[in-house]
């Protein structure tokens, strides 16, 4: 199997150890443990807890109090509709694995997280891309997808929220989206890492696999949840294609890391003031980072209406790699090009870290800019 270079892993991991300024970082300030142990009520005794912790593969599919503690961030689940992996990277990877064959027609949204085109294309599947543009503020053109939507589709991947553009799909949009798939018979795979931060009201939009009887929605510890380091995701969806996910799942995963699963519930138990403190970072830094692209000429975009990044148009004569490039050497602050998305032209700004560190690196962009004019 041959697959393409994941440009915004390949690029991140190329640069990100060598910023001062991470612009181009995606997930929610991260915790510590203790904060975490803070937030939970815990007292720093409860890592006692971990002492006696035989160190086991542990629950195969996750444990029954993890699994209860993610269906309850869904509408309609249960644990039966929920199966844990390694990150939502590897919860997508395993939907793409179990679902699609050579030659089955795959539908993706442009700009996505790379996996949900690459991944189906390396397999050999017929991928159509249904590219986002700015008149619509980023979100499909139902109209398009219809057309793409042909009898026997196999797969529909979107993103909501959106990455990189924050742009938010809201119930009644995911239910027109159901019913494409619902008329061609295609399962819908909804990465929805980023939800439960969005900029109004009380941050948590509809999940499609709430939704619809063909829909899979995947999240993770690592955005909206600050704990990257976790290396914890999952899988809700519907019972046949968990089943068949488990399958696949047992060739490379068996298990999380009890460790992970311990301190994932932990946070998921506790996740009303988890997400509260994200949604405080992210509203704030988005107000920030508002305020600045209005004093930028050269830059623009369709403000985010969730998540943790935003994609900023540049109007300079400068391929966007060669702009990053420019940019982390001569200020240390780093973004993530356009290109490394096949979306040439744009950069990709990550504004939910400290705000120190955010006002600090776009005060240095907007000095980086002036040697253009």
């Amino acid at each position: 199997m041959k697959i393409r270079n994941f440009g915004v892993e390949i690029w991140m991991n190329g640069y990100e150890n060598h910023c001062s300024h991470n612009l181009a970082e995606t997930c929610v300030e991260s915790l510590t443990i203790a904060q975490l142990l803070e937030i939970a009520g815990k007292p720093r005794s409860a890592l006692e807890d971990l002492l006696a912790m035989k160190m086991t593969y542990g629950a195969i599919e996750g444990s029954d109090r993890l699994r209860a503690a993610i269906a309850a961030t869904y509408a309609r689940q249960k644990i039966e509709n929920i199966v844990v992996a390694h990150g939502a990277i590897g919860a997508n990877a395993l939907v793409h694995e179990t679902l699609v064959d050579p030659g089955d027609r795959v539908i993706s949204v442009l700009p996505t997280y790379q996996q949900h085109y690459s991944i189906p294309a390396s397999y050999g599947a017929d991928v159509q891309i249904l590219k986002l543009r700015e008149e619509n503020g980023f979100l499909p053109d139902l109209e398009e997808l219809r057309r793409l939507a042909l009898p026997g589709t196999k797969l529909i991947a979107i993103n909501n929220p959106n990455n990189p553009t924050g742009a938010l799909m809201d119930e009644a949009f995911l239910r027109e989206i159901a019913a494409i798939a619902r008329a061609c018979g295609a399962y819908v795979l909804c990465d929805e890492v980023y939800r439960g931060i969005d900029q109004e009201g009380e941050g948590f939009t509809a999940s499609m696999a709430d939704l619809y009887e063909k829909g899979i929605s995947t999240a993770s510890m690592s955005k909206a949840y600050s704990l990257a380091g976790l290396r914890l995701g999952w899988i809700a969806g519907p019972m046949d294609l968990i089943h068949a996910v488990s399958v696949h799942r047992d060739y490379n995963t068996i298990s999380v890391g009890m460790i992970d699963d311990h301190f994932a519930t932990m946070a998921l138990e506790n996740r009303d003031k988890v997400l509260a403190r994200s949604r405080s970072i992210v509203r704030g830094n988005l107000a920030i980072l508002d305020a600045w692209i209005r004093d930028e000429p050269r830059i623009s975009y369709i403000k985010p209406r969730s998540g943790t990044t935003a994609l900023l148009k540049y109007d300079l004569p400068i391929a966007s790699e060669a702009f990053c490039i420019r940019l982390l050497e001569r200020t240390g602050v780093l973004f993530t090009p356009g290109s490394a998305m096949d979306m040439e032209g744009y950069l990709r700004i990550g504004y939910a870290n400290a705000s120190t560190v955010l006002r600090e690196g776009l005060a240095r962009v907007s000095q980086f800019l002036k040697e253009f004019d």
